[in-house]
């Protein structure tokens, strides 16, 4: 009963939190705002009993994310202009495109049935292997890291490229801001 309540709460804030980042217009606020989300998102896949998954969206998401956010600030204005636009056609493809999310799990097996298709097919041969092959206490990060290495390995050169694109594209515009004020002090 406890995890439930435990679960509930984390829910709630994460909505809290959610509505709090549409409502804001201080852009300083909505990056902590999405870091506390991310923190959030950890402790429920850490109720869940996906440790591995915690620990990438507390990595990336409230970490490597938030620096890259805040990097980003440093070089625009602290607040969100006005909208020039009516945000019905955004809210119309949002909408859209939420009821077909929705429509496209409908058929999928309740959450920890033993009937859905991971537990049929290489999920037992895992877990029937694990105990002979690796032998350690979370059988999730053993099979991340022994089975399943090499696409272990395939997203975090993702994640690490993607890291270093916006690294480079923020050293571009500091550059050329550089470049900027001085001709401004050669005038």
């Amino acid at each position: 009963m406890s995890v439930i309540l435990i679960d509930v709460a984390l829910f709630s804030f994460l909505l809290l939190t959610a509505f709090a980042i549409v409502r804001l217009r201080n852009l300083f606020a909505v990056t902590m705002l999405t870091s506390v989300f991310s923190l959030l998102s950890a402790g429920l896949f850490v109720t869940l009993d996906a440790v591995d998954v915690a620990f990438t969206e507390a990595a990336v998401g409230a970490g490597i994310s938030t620096v890259l956010l805040l990097g980003t600030l440093s070089l625009t204005p602290h607040d969100e202009k006005p909208a020039t636009r009516s945000p019905l056609l955004p809210m119309l493809v949002v909408f859209i495109t939420g009821a077909a999310l929705i429509y496209g799990t409908m058929d999928m097996p309740a959450f920890g049935s033993a009937d859905a298709p991971i537990h049929q097919h290489v999920g037992p041969d895992y877990i029937e292997r694990y105990p002979h092959d690796i032998d350690m206490p979370n059988i999730v990060t053993g099979i991340l890291g022994s089975y399943r290495g090499f696409d272990t390995l395939g997203e975090t050169a993702v994640v690490f490229t993607a890291g270093i694109a916006v690294i480079l594209l923020l050293h571009r515009s500091t550059l050329g801001r550089r470049r900027r004020e001085d001709e401004e002090e050669d005038l």
